[in-house]
């Protein structure tokens, strides 16, 4: 019975000890929205999200995060509707002081039924970098909404051309 009681301690303090939790380390979220604008839709291909983290362990980093790339109808994110870019957890706890998206090529805006090819300056090698102060703790979950404003963002060059000029802030 001893032996019995034993084994089943040792497999609970087993249990405990695998739920640790990193006491230097946090959860982040990236998610998307955007604001109402007169277009049928405007349309970005989002590659990937990579962000500058400075913590304890070094002076300042690009990490590339683990990103849903895919093409993204700006139009079906308001009205605080948003959706998921990045969902990554165990990232260093520190300070993020920027963002940047890589942007792909097929980008697209929908004027009454017709798409319209959007050329994106520097986007996709570049891409586009978001300021800010993000504070990314132990043991917590930071949730960064980033507003993607499709009004400003898009630029009529005359024509028929379109520009994506990205506006993007940080919301609170």
């Amino acid at each position: 019975m001893k032996k019995i009681m034993l084994i089943g301690l040792m497999a609970g303090l087993t249990v405990l000890a695998a739920c640790k939790k990193d006491e230097s380390s946090g959860r982040l979220q990236i998610r998307l929205t955007d604001a109402p604008v007169n277009y049928d839709a405007v349309w970005v291909e989002i590659e990937r999200v990579d962000i500058h983290l400075v913590s304890d362990q070094n002076g300042g980093e690009w990490i590339e995060l683990p990103t849903e790339s895919g093409k993204y109808d700006l139009l079906e994110l308001q009205n605080g509707i948003d959706t998921p870019l990045v969902d990554v957890s165990n990232l260093p706890a520190g300070k993020i002081t920027q963002l940047r998206m890589i942007l792909g090529s097929n980008n697209e805006l929908d004027i009454n039924g017709t798409l319209t090819p959007m050329k994106v300056p520097s986007g996709s090698q570049t891409g586009i970098k978001v300021v800010g102060k993000m504070e990314l703790d132990p043991n917590q979950t930071l949730v960064v909404r980033l507003d993607f404003d499709a009004g400003a963002s898009v630029v009529d060059q005359g024509s028929g051309e379109y520009h994506l000029k990205p506006v993007i802030k940080v919301l609170e």
